[in-house]
């Protein structure tokens, strides 16, 4: 009986499986998921505006939805999955183009 109350709970919350609220956080999941996928990709393929833009608007959103009623635990995960790719990929991306060896040793290499 407590799991079909909780789930009638769940189904009747404000931001519930009826509402936008959900669905659009829910829905967001790809871009993240689409984001881990990439991290395979190799780190000169990253685009820097792609990945301030997923950071910038994880970030900022998972701050909206802790100051929003109701609570939206959906809207914040996703946003804090998406800012943690984001950052990953960044610091991937600048590891590559500022920090890598092999771009030294080719300098080396030519002189």
């Amino acid at each position: 009986m407590a799991a079909a109350t909780k789930l009638q709970a769940f189904w009747n919350h404000p931001a519930g499986p009826k509402t936008i609220h959900f669905w659009a956080p829910t829905f967001k999941w790809g871009i993240s998921i689409a984001n881990i996928a990439d991290f395979a990709k190799p780190p000169e393929k990253i685009s820097y505006p792609q990945q301030l833009a997923v950071t910038c608007t994880g970030i900022v959103w998972s701050r909206y939805s802790m100051v929003i009623t109701p609570k939206n635990w959906n809207l914040f995960s996703v946003n804090v999955a998406m800012a943690g790719t984001g950052l990953y990929q960044l610091s991937r991306k600048i590891k590559d183009d500022y920090f890598s060896e092999s771009e030294t040793e080719a300098v080396v290499a030519k002189e």
